[in-house]
């Protein structure tokens, strides 16, 4: 991969770490609510800890947006749509993966519905969604090389 497309791989694979962040931080902590962070009988502690996820999937999108512009100011920013594109889905996917196996099954500090019936099978459709991203992402990252 040329060095440009590889940066901006890099951009977009960071911007994909935010974007599924935000996602998740939005979708399941704020507008169904089905879980915080972490899981606490103390309210102000999963508030404090949902405020530190958004601060840190934030983090990624400024990241990711200065470092698009860091590269096209030295005329080192690829412009390939599906190296881009490919590269947002394998991070969001990426992200999906490890949160999925780092909070849920490893520090088990949250899962993604607690209240449900079988709270694993959505932990288990959570990993599930972040591997077909990878894939996609990959799939579409590699039409580049077909093309």
């Amino acid at each position: 991969m040329k060095k440009e497309n590889k940066n901006l791989f890099i951009a977009g694979f960071i911007l994909g770490l935010g974007l599924l962040g935000a996602i998740d931080g939005i979708l399941f902590h704020q507008l169904l609510q089905w879980h915080h962070m972490i899981l606490s009988p103390n309210p102000q502690l999963e508030i404090f800890t949902d405020g530190l996820f958004t601060a840190l999937f934030s983090a990624k999108l400024i990241w990711g947006g200065v470092k698009i512009f860091q590269d096209a100011r030295k005329n080192q920013l690829g412009n390939s749509w599906k190296v881009f594109l490919g590269s947002i889905f394998i991070g969001g996917g990426t992200f999906n993966l490890v949160e999925g196996i780092v909070d849920h099954h490893i520090l088990q500090v949250h899962r993604v519905k607690p209240s449900a019936d079988n709270p694993m099978l959505y932990d288990l459709a959570f990993l599930a969604i972040g591997l077909l991203l990878v894939i996609i992402g990959y799939m579409i990252k590699r039409m580049e090389k077909t093309a």
